[in-house]
């Protein structure tokens, strides 16, 4: 298939080009600089250039495209409702301009805020719909398309997505430890984080795309749930640092912002993935990543 990719160059996105390439998909990703633009071309695939706040650019790049894979996100914590709206207006762009057609378009999403008490599963609708919502409520609108022609599917990503060069949540996390000289954890650290390798990641997406119905909900996820505090004791092995339970009142002081994430549970499964798309696993766990020293590399 002839496939649009935002966020062509990004952790996660740079690994969907090089396994959507490597089995047989031709690749356009849209590049917002020069440096991202030669990313994308050295890998073999073609180059559209623009950002997510050029919707005409991406409107063509749908209409020009046998599928669309939406992974691109600003991603400005400190502008988290500009942040949303760029988020939803893209998504309604592409939506829009594949209706009708019965291609397929496949969007980013997470795992937060969708099970209490319970390790998410498939089956979990999100609970955000509104544009002032998380993520713009792209999930939901993006399903919506399936009732207009559309092979709409959300990819909900654990909240580490980790290897080496990493430069998301676990990265950000050692990086506080370092800073503090501490590696915490939030309260008696057994609230879990969900964990997928990237190239494990990488490959769902591809599956996805060749075998999703519309309207899945697909689990980027390998480990359902590593406990905060084991995830911390690696952290501090890796940098030499000692290990400490930081006080739920303290989270957020310590952390900065991450604090609010690291402190959630986010365990999930991914058994309908897997029996939907026979995806099967085989990059190391987070805990072997940082033993390895993949967060070492600096």
């Amino acid at each position: 298939m002839r496939v649009f990719v935002t966020g062509a160059s990004g952790w996660i996105g740079s690994a969907v080009v090089d396994d959507l390439l490597a089995n047989g998909h031709e690749v356009t990703g849209l590049a917002r600089s020069d440096e991202s633009a030669a990313a994308v071309e050295a890998k073999g695939a073609q180059v559209r250039r623009g950002d997510l706040d050029d919707l005409d650019g991406i409107r063509t790049g749908a209409e020009d495209a046998e599928a669309v894979i939406h992974l691109a996100n600003k991603h400005d914590f400190s502008d988290q409702a500009a942040t949303n709206a760029a988020e939803r207006a893209a998504v309604q762009t592409i939506g829009d301009a594949l209706s009708g057609t019965g291609k397929a378009f496949l969007v980013a999403s997470g795992l937060a805020g969708l099970a209490k008490d319970k390790p998410a599963t498939e089956a979990d609708a999100a609970p955000f719909h509104g544009p002032d919502s998380f993520r713009g409520g792209s999930e939901n609108l993006t399903l919506g398309f399936a009732d207009h022609g559309v092979r709409s599917a959300a990819l909900r990503f654990a909240p580490t997505v980790h290897g080496t060069g990493d430069h998301g949540f676990i990265s950000i996390i050692a990086a506080v430890a370092r800073a503090k000289g501490v590696s915490g954890y939030p309260g008696d650290g057994t609230n879990r984080w969900s964990a997928v390798h990237r190239a494990d990641a990488a490959r769902m997406v591809t599956l996805g795309l060749e075998k999703a119905p519309a309207g899945s909900r697909l689990h980027a996820v390998t480990e359902e749930g590593v406990a905060t505090r084991e995830i911390a004791e690696a952290i501090g092995r890796a940098f030499d640092l000692p290990v400490a339970s930081i006080d739920p009142g303290d989270v957020e002081e310590h952390f900065g912002w991450i604090g609010t994430f690291f402190a959630m549970d986010l365990a999930a499964t991914s058994t309908a993935t897997r029996e939907l798309l026979g995806w099967t696993t085989s990059g190391p766990t987070i805990v072997e990543d940082l033993d390895a020293g993949a967060y070492s590399v600096r």
